[in-house]
């Protein structure tokens, strides 16, 4: 199963900071716009300096438009950096922001299918931006079930997007989003943290950190545990 058609930043449409639609119209351009992305990347980044290694591969899941991994890319430039995604125009736009940075860290985007089995065979890293909730809960699952098999023993696995968690009230922008991502695909809608929790942990993680980010969302920091 495909979700070319439903990663975070092509498919559903969404600015999932602010719900609104993302600039990624079919306008004949490769490279593509997610507004949000300029307003959490800094706030992901002081997330991810905390748990990345020092050196080694870094694989992102469900790159989107790509803006994120170039940007990270650039402030870590001791780490190798490899997009993924599973959308032709989202691996055009990918390519584009990458032959304008030309990043000697960033490498050329492969074809993804979180669902599927990955070809690609180790990461030193995975990190997994705003996918959950606009895709079939398969793909989260797919991502665990891949990152179980290439990440040794205390690898970091990062997600980060609108979660719900049991004890803590749900913001009513993100029921607003909730609702409205189910009413466009039943199989869509904001996972709750410990429902991931519960198959990370079947997949061989343990949560180790939940950490409250910008416009009601959740860093989940995952760590490899045999």
């Amino acid at each position: 199963m495909s979700i070319a058609s439903i990663n975070h930043a092509s498919a559903a449409g969404f600015d999932v900071d602010r719900q609104q639609p993302f600039i990624f119209e079919s306008d004949g351009e490769a490279k593509r716009f997610a507004p949000a992305t300029e307003r959490n990347r800094d706030a992901i980044a002081r997330v991810l300096k905390g748990i990345l290694p020092s050196s080694g591969l870094v694989l992102e899941i469900a790159s989107g438009t790509g803006e994120h991994i170039v940007h990270f890319a650039a402030m870590f430039p001791n780490l190798k950096w490899q997009p993924s995604d599973s959308d032709p125009a989202a691996l055009a736009s990918i390519a584009a922001w990458q032959n304008d940075v030309r990043s000697p860290n960033l490498l050329a985007p492969l074809k993804i299918d979180a669902v599927a089995d990955w070809e690609i065979g180790y990461a030193d890293a995975i990190i997994c931006i705003n996918m959950a909730h606009i895709s079939p809960w398969s793909a989260t699952l797919g991502l665990l079930r891949n990152a179980s098999r290439i990440l040794a023993k205390g690898v970091p696995l990062y997600l980060y997007g609108p979660y719900i968690q049991n004890s803590v009230p749900t913001a009513a922008s993100n029921l607003d989003f909730d609702e409205s991502l189910k009413s466009r695909n039943p199989e869509w809608g904001l996972r709750s943290v410990e429902a991931i929790e519960n198959a990370a942990r079947t997949a061989g993680f343990d949560l180790i950190e939940v950490i409250p980010m910008p416009a009601n969302n959740l860093s989940l920091v995952f760590r490899r545990a045999a």
